[in-house]
């Protein structure tokens, strides 16, 4: 098997077993493309992206351009020379310039069973929206976003207990599996590609604040799954006489027995040792962790304490 000369594009920890499987392969990883430094968390530090600290580590040149199309990043591209381009939780389209350059072309690892929830929040989306199975896919990238020909994918179950960040994490380690498979067999003449039906794509945009905001007005179902499809980032939230409240963790939805048909969404109705349970849209839910303002994540029976929680009072999105 011919030995690649690979680079890298990613950035977050989604990329790391990929950077890791691939560094103890025959193959070399020349370089690592990642976006600029950026300030992050509450004190707007500037970090390296994890990725970025990989490849310090490994001593592994790293290259930052503005823009993927910059002419001095691509002058520096084509002087690497490299026989496969390989992005993961990248970010940016590339290219027409960049995707005809390399001999084997680009590969993406994308995670979700493709055409299913193209785009840049598939994790969180599959999860939100209670899907059963997820996955991952190594496509041929093309100028559209995730619409490349498939090389070769694996789907995953969704437990209904899973978070997003549990997920996260196993489609990590099945993506960089399956990405490392995909790479030997381009060494190997031996990929195949499938094309796309593309009329059964469905996409997963970008998280937006909204997202984040929890609707008592939907069903119990639907507002567990959005606080599992948003922990542990960037969380779920509501309110209590007007502070926000993140909520981390709710159990299951199923038949308590408790009549609610004739109190309001939001409404409080029970108060545990460690647990409160609110009237939704349909069925109630039982919260248990949360995180006031500025407080630490605590169980639902602690906040009912400290914040002095009785049944009838209300819980609001804002």
């Amino acid at each position: 098997m011919k030995q690649l000369k690979l680079i890298f594009m990613g950035t977050p920890s989604f990329a790391l077993p990929s950077l890791d499987l691939l560094y103890r392969s025959p193959h070399r990883i020349d370089a690592l493309v990642v976006p600029p430094d950026r300030p992050c968390g509450r004190g707007g530090q500037v970090r390296p992206a994890p990725a970025k600290e990989w490849a310090l580590k490994h001593r592994v040149e790293v290259v930052q351009p503005g823009k993927i199309n910059e002419e001095n990043f691509l002058f520096w591209l084509k002087g690497k020379e490299p026989d496969l381009i390989i992005t993961v939780a990248f970010g940016q389209l590339l290219p027409p310039a960049v995707l005809q350059l390399p001999p084997l072309g680009c590969i993406n690892l994308h995670a979700s069973y493709l055409p299913a929830y193209r785009g840049a929040a598939p994790i969180h989306r599959v999860v939100i929206n209670g899907i059963e199975y997820s996955g991952v896919s190594i496509i041929a990238m093309s100028p559209e976003l995730d619409a490349g020909d498939i090389i070769m994918q694996e789907k995953e179950a969704i437990s209904p207990f899973d978070t997003v960040g549990m997920l996260h994490d196993r489609l990590a380690v099945l993506g960089a599996a399956l990405l490392l498979k995909a790479v030997e067999a381009l060494a190997a003449g031996t990929a195949k590609r499938l094309p796309q039906e593309h009329a059964e794509a469905t996409y997963a945009p970008p998280l937006s604040p909204e997202d984040e905001r929890l609707d008592w007005n939907r069903s119990a179902t639907e507002i567990y799954n959005c606080i599992r499809g948003l922990n542990p980032c960037p969380g779920a939230y509501t309110a209590f006489e007007g502070k926000r409240i993140k909520v981390w963790r709710a159990a299951r939805p199923e038949d308590d027995g408790i009549d609610s048909t004739h109190q309001p969404p939001g409404t409080i109705i029970a108060v545990g040792k460690d647990s409160l349970t609110v009237v939704t849209g349909e069925g109630n839910l039982t919260l248990l962790d949360l995180q006031p303002a500025g407080k630490k994540m605590m169980d639902a029976g602690s906040f009912c304490c400290g914040y002095r929680i009785e049944p009838g009072n209300h819980l609001d999105g804002e």
